[in-house]
């Protein structure tokens, strides 16, 4: 059982922590993204080193008060939030933003966790390598937060989720150890790799504090193009097609629908669509190409060759940095848009990439048996990623449709487990999808992370009510 914050936690932390390391409590701290979740309270610690982390989670395991993990705030599974129970810690990395090191031989760069994600890619442009982790948030969201919830974003086709970008992590694990791993090797076969529990747990096991990152040389040229496509089934055959001629120099393979493009026009942000007629279905192709091979020629080649084999009907090529960049900002813009119209409910599953074209016809149907609704299906058709979310029609709000709620995320999260996919692609288990978890993983599996929570965590103060049930 664990307890709420005391005056005398307060006392003992305001007196081994700095002054600058307290601050007001404002409402930032207590809301998420889409507002389905509103922390109740908590008492606010930012510390600005490791041991001073160390300390603030000493305190709290002596005193049985749980936790709560805060990077940018912008997780969209409640998992920065609490509704309710005692009152915890709120524990923000905000002011961890050093780089460490960065070494661009070996292509390693170290941050502490705090280093918004937007900093840790300039400081790898800055030594002429690129970190490939993107994503809409990357101006807000923090790298601690990025591991611990295992972010996905647009570049996984070719470099992986944050897992695969991450060589080490320097954490505090719920005793208040440190665990100092912050390994430079590609290479180390010394028993368990810590490393891989503690990104993806969502601050349910530790706290990370830092982390080793892999850099990537620069691709020698970028492209993009926007390609009309009949329909998702063309979409997934471009996609291999794309391999074979291009290989690896794919980098991102987004799908984008018409009602995408509708509800930018109808709420913004106002961008410009390069088809005067939006297609019902297009794709956003990104390359990133070796020297000695132009990306518009490349992205040319592969148009001619859909074309042939009719998977494309139209198309814009980039013919410049500016161009690509605005195709970019159409796709980028599209969850702003969902956020104005307001979801009734939003949807984060993957599929086997081949069985794409199957589940979004299955899912249309069955959601057209439950009621009207407008759906915007869009996502990282390259890594089987959908975010096949769904919204009240013109003249209705989400409101409208509270009490359908429920059965429309079953409908969907139901058919993604029966196609062998899962309910949670890239944005974490949090504490919206608690109840899911448990229904449709394996019970093997729930029970051994059940186990390892108790053996690391024995008192329940990390993030509690996330990602496991109590």
């Amino acid at each position: 059982m664990l307890n709420s914050v005391t005056d005398a936690l307060r006392a003992d932390l305001t007196s081994k922590l700095p002054a600058a390391a307290f601050r007001e409590l404002t409402e930032a701290y207590l809301r998420e993204p889409r507002g389905r979740y509103k922390g109740a309270d908590g008492f606010l610690v930012a510390p600005d080193c490791t041991q001073d982390v160390a300390t603030v989670v000493r305190a709290c395991s002596d005193a049985g008060v749980g936790i709560i993990p805060y990077g940018g705030g912008t997780g969209l599974v409640g998992g920065q939030v609490m509704e309710s129970g005692p009152t915890p810690v709120i524990l923000s990395l905000e002011r961890m933003t050093k780089i460490r090191d960065v070494f661009p031989k070996e292509n390693v760069l170290v941050a502490e966790a705090g280093v918004i994600l937007a900093s840790v890619q300039e400081a790898a442009d800055a030594v002429d390598r690129l970190f490939p982790l993107s994503l809409a948030s990357e101006g807000s969201a923090r790298i601690g937060g990025n591991l611990s919830t295992n972010a996905g974003g647009v570049n996984v086709l070719r470099y992986g989720n944050a897992r695969d970008l991450c060589l080490g992590v320097e954490a505090v694990m719920p005793d208040g150890s440190i665990l100092n791993g912050l390994s430079r090797l590609r290479k180390n076969n010394t028993g368990y790799d810590l490393r891989h529990l503690l990104v993806g747990a969502e601050g349910t096991l530790g706290v990370i504090t830092a982390a080793s990152l892999k850099l990537f040389p620069k691709p020698a040229g970028e492209g993009a193009a926007l390609m009309a496509v009949p329909d998702p089934q063309a979409a997934i055959d471009l996609l291999a097609l794309a391999g074979d001629l291009l290989g690896h120099q794919v980098s991102g393979f987004e799908l984008i629908n018409r009602m995408g493009l509708t509800f930018l026009a109808e709420v913004g942000p106002e961008v410009r669509a390069p088809f005067d007629d939006p297609p019902e279905w297009m794709v956003l192709i990104d390359v990133g190409c070796v020297a000695g091979l132009d990306p518009a020629q490349a992205l040319e080649r592969l148009f001619e060759a859909g074309a042939e084999r009719d998977l494309v009907t139209d198309g814009v090529i980039a013919q410049s940095g500016a161009q690509r960049d605005a195709f970019w900002n159409i796709r980028e813009s599209i969850p702003e848009a969902n956020r104005r119209i307001g979801s009734v409910s939003s949807h984060d599953i993957s599929v086997p990439v081949g069985r794409i074209p199957e589940f979004i016809s299955r899912a249309q149907q069955a959601i057209a048996r439950v009621d009207d609704f407008r759906i915007n299906c869009f996502g990282h058709v390259g890594d089987g990623n959908l975010h096949f979310n769904i919204f009240p029609v013109i003249g209705n709000s989400r409101a409208d449709h509270d009490h359908q709620r429920s059965d429309v995320k079953r409908i969907l999260h139901d058919l993604a487990a029966d196609m062998e996919g899962s309910i949670s692609a890239e944005h974490g288990i949090g504490r919206l999808k608690v109840a899911d978890l448990n229904r449709y993983s394996d019970p093997i599996k729930l029970a051994t992370m059940r186990t390892i929570k108790a053996a690391l965590d024995p008192k329940g103060i990390m993030n509690p009510g996330a990602v496991i049930s109590a």
